[in-house]
Order: C-alpha cells, then structure tokens, then sequence
C-alpha cells in the first residue's frame, strides 16, 4: 500500500512550502514578526502608545467598546487597587456593591484563570439580566483585557467585544466589520505565512490533514483517474503530500483532477485561489503527476450545484470537507450530505471542531464556547511568541467566530458546530458508513504528532479519530463510504 509519508513526514512541510514558492524554498518563509506595545492592563497603558499600533481592524473593534459612554465616571469607579476590588458609589450601592478580585483568581500575583472564571460569571449575570453585577464585571474586563497581552488578557479581551455585542445586538454589524476589516488588509502572502507557520507550530490543522490524505489515499488506490472535490479554507496545503504519494506509487501514476470549493466571491479570495492555482499546477509538474485544478464559487454550501463540478464517470470520487459543513446551515446540512450520497464518492473525510453549539441556551453555548477557545488560546500561547504576526491573526480569526457564535444567532451567517456523535448521526442517516482508518494512517498521525510540544495526543472510536490538548478532545477527523 502507498505510504502517506514515503521518504519521510518532513517533507510534508518542505512539499507545501515548494507548493507556494518553489523558486525560493531555501530562503524560508517565517519572517514578519512586528513590535507590539508592552503588555500592561489598559489602565496602565498610556493610550498614544497603544493607538501607534492600532490598524483597521483594531479600529472596528474599539468603535464598538464605547465603555466610557456606558459606564461614566458618575456610574462606576475605578478599582481599588490596595483591596483588589471594584467598588460601587453608595447612591446606587446593591449586594453587588463589592466585588473582589480574589474571587475570581485575579489578584494581584495570581497565577489562576481568572478570565474564564470572569467571562463565565458575567454571561450569567447577562442571562440572568442582572444589569448592576452585569456593567461591574463588563467594566473589570475591560480594565484587564488586553489583545496584546498574555494568555488571560487575550481571552478576556476579545470575548469582551463578542459579549459587548449581545448586550447591545450588534453582533451582525460588528461581524460584517470585522471581515470587511480583513478583507482591505488581505494578503496572499501574509496568508501563507500564516498557514506555514501554525502547520509548523501546532497540528490543530495538519492532524486532519494527514487522516484524510491517508484514508483518501487508502480509498482510491489502484485507480488511474482520480477526482477530489474539496470543501476547505486551508489554501490547498493539505495536498502537496498527497501530490507526492501518487508520484512514488508503485504502479503507473495516476491522473488527478482537484476542484476546490470557495465560498467566499470576495475578490482577494478569487485572486488568491488563481494564485494558488498557479503554484499547484506547478508542483504538481515537479512531482511528475498528470494534474488539473478548477475553482467553483458558492457563496452558501447548502445550495450546492453538482453541475458545477463536471462529475465524470471514469473518474474515482473523493469528498473532502475540513471545517466546511459547519459553515452550513443546520437546515441545509443534511441536505448537503444527501448531495453527497447522491454523487456516489467512493469516500467522502469529515474534519471538524468537536464543539457542541445546537443549543438555544445562551449560557450553555457560552460555556461551550469559553471551553473550546481557551484550550486553542492555550495551545497558542504554547506554540507561539506573544508577538507573533502569526498568531495575532490566528486570534482575530477566533474573535471573528466569537462574535459570530455568540452576538449573530439570527444571522444567516451563524455558525452552529456539532460535535462527532452529532456528525456521525447526520452522515449514516444519509447513507454513509464509516470508513475506519487503517492502522498504517493512524501510525502516520502518531509520528505526526511526535513533531509537536508535549500535550498532543490522539484518540479514537468506530466513527473517527480526535485530536486532543491537554486530554481534551478538539478535532475529530473521519472517513466516510456510501451504504452499499
């Protein structure tokens, strides 16, 4: 059988950086780390300092924090920084009067996660409507948040903006913001770096990489014309390795028809995909394999066209969704996975978050939320520099879907993942069965993950295999087959 890995598993990274810069893979590509201000509480900060550091997307997220028209000076003071608490003026004293920093582990020289404890008792008090303990706990974040701070200053600031736009329902308008933010500052090659860079720092997006190529790889051996139709937002690094065991296949290598799935029409998106093209085709040339790459635009998946993909009979079919079905509506999901059934692929890989976000419960998704986001922060703060370009992109991203979960739920553009077993219901009741992973691909995601800091790890069941940080479990990855 071919081997994921055939010469060795570092060539998956030096196969995707030859995928986007043949010509200048020896000059590397992890550059453009920038000075961010020092890390101190906003009410230490001076603010001409900070604002020298601003961009677009810095600028969105302030004009939607107006915390000095919210809570004036004739409303809340500062904290008492001798007692570590905020006090409230007597004309509107309550039970909620005092609040104690140590109560929350955020005292001075606490080594406790006092953003979570903070976030959480301040989604209850929203849910619970108390408005009095709801502005306190707003306006302590807000003195103790930082996006350009450690681990618990990051978390607390950017879950501030999405609970800031419950409050005030502007969770549409600050999402569509934010994305227009990052689409004027958008870059090809910012992107790749990126996308390198956290592929070389964490497996949060190359463990699904290498299951699916592996089971992949597995469905469609000993066929001569292969087609993958992929439904992903990663820039195609999941294919260079794959590229690479077609070509070292022991019979004659096969032809490949990659179609890539992009859901944004944006037209930085259009002309990055062209570029990515470009650079595919080119590889693929180098690696000596019969290729052809097209791109079909769908702005919602759930409306998904097959005529848009040119189906040939001749041709083996693979399905591959990483992080793509829960960019679909809950209504459309098991439509799309009919669909699915309906083009008769020989396997169709599922890669998501493992997150549960179906409920209408605020503070239930809240909490789903703050749990899943504080074990990818964490794994952040492991990998990266405080000042990695890299990783402040990373975070924005996840500041984006934090307003998104939390601030849009009547938004057509709501995102509402499903864990595996919820996944795994939805795909057999569509007519698929799993397609368990081989021993020789999970052997190949054990030495994956031997590459990475310790704390990394995999398990799995009849339906899959998970990635997990710190024992918690965050992506499942699978493989599916039509019922026979």
């Amino acid at each position: 059988m071919d081997r994921l890995f055939t010469s060795s598993i570092t060539n998956y990274y030096k196969a995707s950086e030859q995928c986007f810069n043949p010509s200048k893979y020896s000059e590397g590509c992890y550059t453009d780390l920038f000075n961010l201000p020092p890390t101190y509480p906003k009410s230490h900060t001076n603010s001409k300092q900070c604002n020298s550091f601003m961009d677009d997307e810095d600028l969105s997220f302030k004009q939607f924090l107006p915390f000095k028209e919210m809570f004036n000076s004739n409303q809340v003071e500062r904290p008492n920084t001798t007692t570590n608490q905020f006090m409230r003026p007597s004309s509107s004293r309550s039970e909620f009067s005092e609040l104690n920093l140590s109560e929350f582990g955020a005292e001075s020289g606490s080594n406790g996660r006092w953003a979570s404890n903070l976030l959480m008792e301040c989604a209850r008090a929203i849910a619970q409507k108390e408005t009095g303990r709801m502005q306190h706990l707003l306006w302590m974040l807000n003195e103790m948040s930082s996006p350009y701070g450690d681990y618990e200053q990051k978390l607390a600031s950017y879950f501030l903006q999405a609970l800031f736009c419950k409050i005030t329902d502007t969770g549409s308008r600050c999402y569509r913001t934010l994305c227009s933010a990052v689409e004027k500052t958008y870059s090809f090659d910012s992107a790749r770096k990126m996308i390198l860079k956290y592929q070389e720092s964490s497996p949060w997006t190359t463990f699904g990489h290498v299951a699916a190529n592996g089971a992949i790889l597995e469905a469609l051996e000993g066929e001569m014309k292969l087609h993958i139709i992929d439904m992903s937002n990663t820039f195609c690094t999941q294919w260079p390795t794959l590229l690479e065991a077609l070509a070292t296949r022991s019979d004659e290598t096969p032809h490949l028809r990659l179609t890539s799935v992009v859901t944004s029409k944006e037209a930085a998106a259009i002309k990055v995909m062209k570029e990515i093209g470009h650079r595919m085709e080119k590889f693929a040339r180098l690696m000596g394999v019969p290729f052809e790459f097209s791109v079909v635009h769908h702005h919602h998946l759930q409306r998904f066209d097959l005529e848009t993909v040119r189906i040939r009979p001749d041709e083996a079919l693979a399905i591959n969704c990483i992080h793509s079905l829960q960019r679909v509506s809950n209504p459309g999901r098991d439509s799309i996975l009919s669909t699915f059934q309906c083009m008769n692929p020989k396997i169709v890989t599922v890669v998501e978050d493992e997150m549960d976000l179906t409920s209408d419960d605020f503070l239930d998704c809240f909490s789903e939320c703050l749990r899943f986001f504080s074990l990818f922060f964490e794994s952040l703060e492991e990998s990266f520099s405080r000042t990695s370009n890299e990783r402040l992109m990373l975070e924005r991203t996840s500041a984006r879907s934090m307003v998104n979960i939390l601030a849009c739920e009547d938004s057509d553009v709501c995102e509402r993942r499903e864990k595996a077993v919820q996944w795994a219901s939805r795909l057999r009741d569509a007519g698929f069965v799993p397609a368990t992973f081989s021993d020789d691909v999970v052997d190949d995601v054990r030495a994956l993950l031997k590459r990475y800091k310790e704390g990394w790890a995999h398990c799995g069941n009849s339906d899959g295999i998970f990635l997990t940080w710190k024992e918690q479990c965050v992506i499942w990855a699978s493989a599916w087959k039509p019922c026979l």
